[in-house]
């Protein structure tokens, strides 16, 4: 049992729009971390530029808003330097998918151990309703009056094809799914990655309205659980086969299918193929997938890196700088 509560982690005022996902999920986070047991002595939020990224001002941790885009950045210093802090980066869309993209990927690519937040609510809230790089094809915005022309960005499908080990998926009004994931990622040793889906009150309110309330959760979403048959529906009627390369939804009693027949989720499978098809399922024909979708143990760049400096400093014939200045010819002037 955790010596921590919620309001261990609590500090100051939230300063987002009423009904923002950003309130939702601060309370989640607060109660993950209490639940997680870590001391807020020992854990930093760090974040970019954006609404979202406001969050580290109301932590009651190590904190730090940085600049846009940069807060994988400034994460790995972080826990390069001192790895014995658990740290949390909090990202919003745009920031995290646009200007701090490049970031994003190599942060995941190398497996340093932070856990990355991306707040994803399709639209630049905090510049006053501009399409992101996860707005959907046709979004008409204030910068995209007759609609975009482009395809969006699917943060999981960055997430696998820079090898990540770690990717999750929540949704903002969903407490208990929203712990259980920031549970889940901090347990994990390597970059994670958890997608939180929410709406921005002003700009883009309906985006995520298939699943945003309870009773669309339990007909359109699918909350994975390693080891245990993928199931949903309001009474877990549902089910996913697998059809050739792909994937099926069919109903459990129909054609004689049982639940022995429905896939199991295997979160630690090595080969990510049917994860990644699990995290892309998109309505109206398949249910989004929630909950961990990946979790593989790798060794992580913070470690290595640390191991590889004891090596060396075995190695060599100085300790100090003093030493290094005498190691090599000298010469004595008078």
């Amino acid at each position: 049992m955790s010596e921590y509560t919620a309001k261990d982690f609590k500090k100051g005022q939230p300063r987002w729009c009423p009904g923002c996902g950003d309130h939702f999920f601060l309370a989640s986070l607060h109660k993950a971390m209490a639940e997680i047991g870590i001391t807020p002595s020992e854990t930093t939020v760090i974040s970019g530029i954006g609404c979202s990224s406001r969050l580290p001002y109301y932590m009651n941790t190590y904190a730090m808003q940085t600049i846009h885009g940069r807060g994988a950045a400034v994460s790995t210093g972080c826990k390069v330097a001192n790895p014995k802090l658990s740290v949390w980066q909090v990202s919003g869309d745009g920031d995290g998918m646009a200007i701090g993209g490049n970031h994003f990927i190599h942060a995941i690519r190398r497996n340093i151990d932070i856990n990355i937040l991306l707040l994803n609510n399709r639209i630049y809230g905090l510049t006053k309703g501009q399409y992101s790089p996860t707005s959907p094809r046709g979004f008409v915005s204030k910068s995209s009056p007759y609609g975009t022309v482009e395809d969006p960005f699917h943060p999981a499908e960055l997430c696998f094809g820079a090898r990540g080990r770690f990717f999750a998926r929540c949704i903002a009004t969903d407490a208990a799914g929203t712990v259980d994931i920031l549970k889940a990622a901090a347990a994990h040793k390597g970059t994670t990655v958890c997608e939180i889906l929410q709406h921005c009150v002003i700009f883009n309110d309906n985006t995520f309205d298939n699943v945003y309330k309870k009773e669309g959760r339990a007909k359109n979403s699918i909350y994975l659980q390693h080891g245990k048959p993928m199931l949903f529906g309001e009474n877990n009627e549902y089910g996913l086969m697998q059809e050739g390369f792909g994937l099926k939804v069919v109903k459990i009693g129909e054609n004689g299918i049982t639940e022995n027949d429905i896939l199991v989720h295997d979160a630690h499978c090595i080969d990510n193929t049917l994860q990644l098809k699990l995290a892309l399922m998109e309505g109206p024909d398949f249910p989004v997938a929630l909950g961990v979708i990946r979790d593989v143990d790798a060794p992580t760049y913070n470690d290595a890196i640390h191991a590889q400096i004891e090596e060396v400093t075995e190695k060599k014939k100085y300790h100090n700088f003093q030493e290094l200045l005498m190691t090599n010819d000298t010469w004595e002037v008078k």
